[in-house]
């Protein structure tokens, strides 16, 4: 595997401001635009009316746009919680996938396209202490207000890369209800809730949203947080 990344295009967003003092950089969050086409998501991107930027956005053909410095506060995760922190815009960096989203026309992000984000966040977690289990999409950090990067989103190709991780090996030894709450707290989840449930399992179980904690989804849980040195 190479960190490196193919020639970016740039382009300025004005939608950021100054990082939280004290705040590291330690998150990586993935979303999808949910827009009609790549040109489109920019202008909106770097609008500032609609006060919504990222880092990076990546178009389906794997071109690479950066559009605000990464030392500075980009506003794309909004109202979100991660690991006990409110203030994810803060300590994250943010990369935006063009896709249309959920409806119609959602599909599968395309190969060139899953390419480019790979070498970016190889690049990415070179230069900032980001844990793979700190690589999460805006449905995790804003489970049952956000859907993105969404089910079609191949998380396991990315833990294959060694970029975030994937519960390959399921434990056995099934957590219980209350440990199963505290399993979702510890890795990072706001809570149990039914919408949080469905945000974790369209990132680790994207075949089956149910929003139950049945077997195979404690099963899951508890191998991530193993792998994540959480347990």
């Amino acid at each position: 595997m190479t960190n490196t990344v193919p020639p970016m295009r740039e382009r300025e967003s004005p939608n950021h401001g100054p990082r939280r003092a004290g705040a590291a950089i330690d998150m990586l969050v993935l979303h999808y635009t949910g827009m009609d086409n790549a040109g489109i998501a920019l202008d909106r991107l770097c609008d500032p009316a609609k006060q919504v930027g990222a880092h990076y956005a990546i178009e389906e053909d794997g071109t690479i746009w950066r559009l605000i410095p990464e030392d500075r506060r980009a506003w794309h995760a909004g109202l979100s919680f991660w690991a006990g922190e409110t203030d994810i815009n803060s300590r994250s960096i943010g990369i935006e996938l063009v896709n249309p989203g959920h409806g119609p026309d959602y599909h599968s992000f395309p190969e060139a396209q899953m390419v480019a984000l790979e070498a970016l966040c190889r690049d990415i977690v070179s230069r900032h202490p980001i844990p793979p289990h700190r690589i999460v999409g805006h449905s995790d950090v804003a489970p049952g207000r956000k859907r993105d990067p969404g089910e079609l989103f191949d998380w396991r190709r990315l833990a294959a890369a060694g970029i975030s991780l994937w519960p390959e090996k399921i434990e056995p030894a099934l957590p219980s209800n209350a440990d199963f709450a505290e399993l979702m707290r510890r890795f990072g989840y706001a809570d149990s809730s039914v919408e949080s449930i469905i945000a974790f399992q369209r990132h680790f179980r994207p075949a089956n949203l149910t929003g139950i904690a049945d077997d195979e989804t404690k099963a899951r849980l508890a191998a991530l947080a193993k792998q994540a040195g959480l347990a």
